[in-house]
């Protein structure tokens, strides 16, 4: 029955992107749907590794996530499901050396984070995940369960 929920849900998600309905900044900067954001702690307990540490521009992930939890997310949520490097999301740094992580410069970086709203509002509505997080374990819908290791994942495919 899970498999088959998780089937049905994949084809709505599927649709609504093909037909432009899936939670994407508008031209205006607002939102099409109100998912909700993550809140409260990272999707593990790891404690920061500089007291008060905390990351900038960070909207969707915790402020005061540790470095270990967010280089997990990055990798195994982004990298892996999508088969992107960083510079996919983050712009250049303004010295051309490394990437600038705090700057909104590149669309790809608000995309993702409608993505992790509309992932978090998938597991929270239809699989009753009480407190869904990026990152945790308990996430029934994933990057990767439409990306499938492709930046841009075709809509027919995704069932």
């Amino acid at each position: 029955m899970r498999a088959q929920k998780q089937a049905t849900i994949l084809i709505l998600l599927a649709a609504s992107i093909v037909l432009g309905a899936a939670s994407f900044p508008r031209a205006s900067g607002t939102r099409a749907t109100s998912i909700p954001e993550a809140a409260g702690t990272p999707a593990t307990s790891t404690p920061a590794t500089s007291p008060g540490r905390r990351y900038e521009n960070l909207k969707i992930l915790p402020r005061d996530i540790s470095s270990r939890d967010l280089q997990s997310i990055m990798t195994d949520d982004f990298e892996d499901a999508l088969g992107v490097s960083c510079g996919f999301c983050h712009a250049p740094a303004a010295g051309g050396h490394g990437l600038d992580f705090a700057t909104d410069a590149k669309p790809e970086k608000a995309i993702a984070r409608a993505m992790m709203r509309m992932t978090i509002g998938l597991n929270k509505k239809y699989f009753q995940i009480k407190r869904p997080r990026i990152g945790a374990a308990t996430l029934v819908i994933t990057c990767a369960t439409c990306h499938k290791g492709q930046a841009f994942p075709d809509a027919n495919e995704v069932h």
